[in-house]
């Protein structure tokens, strides 16, 4: 059994602001690690459910956050910023299972802890066949795509409330309640590895019945910019439509390559954004 981790940062216990989780950050360190506890939680979890092989594959920021060591199960690490899937590169058919390991919520939601989708310079909302979605309502394309069930997700309780009308019935392991954009209220870093490792084990040994996401194809992504400019850019890319000064759509019945169009939107715009 073979399970593919997407780990990001924001949505670990006890992370509330954007210096604990950068390279730069006085904090980052000691979060840091206890990002690396979170995952292996997630592994440990599985592992105890049956799970024998492990893919992480580091999403957050320069993408290269976890000390390859550390990592339980004698995963497999996949970092590096330059990824043609991005926080979703190295997931293929021969996955059993999908984690989304401390994700975030989307800002243009209800108030989440370091809520942003891809880039928060350049853009203020997205939309997955109509509905608002996070990074995890995203991914879950390729999952789709490669036909991988998401089973796990975890973070705040934001975020496990976006991803559910993408992936119905997937196991949440909810470490913290956003107050606002920049608070939470916390588990306790053992009490959280205890939450995840208990939902991961759950999700694992519910495999047989777990459902692919729940995404009709074809698909069309919605995304809002921050300003004119950003989604004139946007434009430029084959395939990509002009719904007004900010906003643009994407439509598409391949679900992975409807992913890579918009990482490519994100990647394009993010030179002006910055």
């Amino acid at each position: 059994m073979r399970v593919f981790i997407s780990s990001d940062m924001e949505g670990t216990a006890g992370v509330v602001d954007w210096d604990q989780c950068r390279p730069s950050g006085s904090e980052y360190g000691h979060f840091r690690e206890l990002l690396e506890q979170e995952v292996n939680a997630a592994i440990g979890g599985a592992a105890a459910a049956g799970a024998r092989e492990f893919l992480v594959n580091d999403s957050h920021s320069a993408m290269s956050n976890l000390r390859p060591d550390r990592l339980a199960g004698r995963a497999r690490y996949l970092s590096g910023r330059h990824k043609p899937l991005y926080m979703m590169q190295g997931l293929d058919a021969s996955f059993d299972a999908v984690f989304f390991v401390s994700y975030h919520g989307s800002m243009s939601g209800a108030p989440a802890t370091l809520s942003h989708t891809y880039n928060p310079r350049a853009i203020a909302e997205v939309r997955l066949n109509g509905v608002p979605t996070g990074e995890a309502g995203i991914n879950a394309l390729v999952a789709l795509g490669h036909r991988v069930p998401v089973v796990l997700i975890t973070g705040d309780d934001v975020t496990a409330a976006q991803i559910e009308p993408f992936c119905p019935g997937i196991r949440a392991a909810v470490v913290k309640n956003s107050v606002s954009r920049f608070a939470a209220d916390s588990l306790h870093p053992e009490e959280a590895r205890e939450v995840i490792a208990q939902n991961a084990s759950a999700a694992v040994r519910g495999l047989a019945d777990a459902r692919l996401p729940a995404i009709g194809l074809p698909a069309t992504l919605t995304v809002r910019f921050r300003n004119a400019d950003l989604a004139e850019m946007a434009t430029w890319i084959n395939g990509v439509v002009r719904e007004d000064e900010l906003t643009v759509h994407v439509r598409d019945d391949d679900p992975v390559r409807l992913y890579r169009t918009f990482v490519t939107i994100v990647l394009l715009t993010r030179g002006i954004a910055e």
